[in-house]
């Protein structure tokens, strides 16, 4: 899995199984908020039968919040409610299938991960002067806000693939 370092996370990351990125022990990946982008590559050995009445569908499972799949270089779409799932009929490949998952989650998370640093923000409704000159922030935090909409202990959003990721097959008649 890729996130993007600049707002925290870690370039990349090999995650052992699917699971909530608030439950994960680093920092950068449990206040993470914006894109990542997981990769796996797999084989289906069968798909290279023909039959006009079978579909393929890749199912996602739990996706929070938002999801663009591609496959085998294809653009799927973008998913964004249940049932999470894509047509895969005629794209996939019996040998060496390249899967790639951008989900992006929701903002509260970095917001509230920002808030178990220091805050060097708005004081006495003054801007601070680290903003006002240009410079770069002294106490860590990605985010600026002119209000707080979270507290260091509120609780995170559910967030990332959360699966389980699996193929199902439909017949029509």
């Amino acid at each position: 899995v890729s996130f993007d370092p600049k707002w925290g996370g870690p370039e990349k990351v090999v995650f052992d199984r699917l699971q909530d990125w608030t439950t994960r022990p680093e920092e950068g990946i449990k206040y993470y908020s914006g894109t990542a982008v997981y990769r796996q590559s797999f084989d289906l050995p069968g798909t290279e039968a023909s039959n006009k009445n079978r579909h393929l569908f890749l199912d996602l499972g739990e996706v929070n919040n938002i999801a663009q799949v591609k496959l085998n270089g294809k653009d799927l779409g973008v998913v964004w409610t249940a049932p999470w799932q894509v047509d895969i009929t005629g794209i996939v490949q019996p040998e060496g299938n390249q899967l790639e998952i951008t989900v992006i989650n929701l903002w509260p998370n970095r917001l509230i991960g920002d808030e178990q640093l220091p805050d060097d923000g708005i004081r006495n409704g003054q801007w601070p002067e680290w903003l006002l000159q240009g410079k770069a922030r002294t106490s860590g935090r990605f985010t600026f806000t002119t209000f707080k909409h979270y507290k260091k202990d509120s609780p995170l959003l559910p967030s990332g693939l959360i699966g389980p990721v699996s193929i199902k097959e439909m017949t029509t008649d």
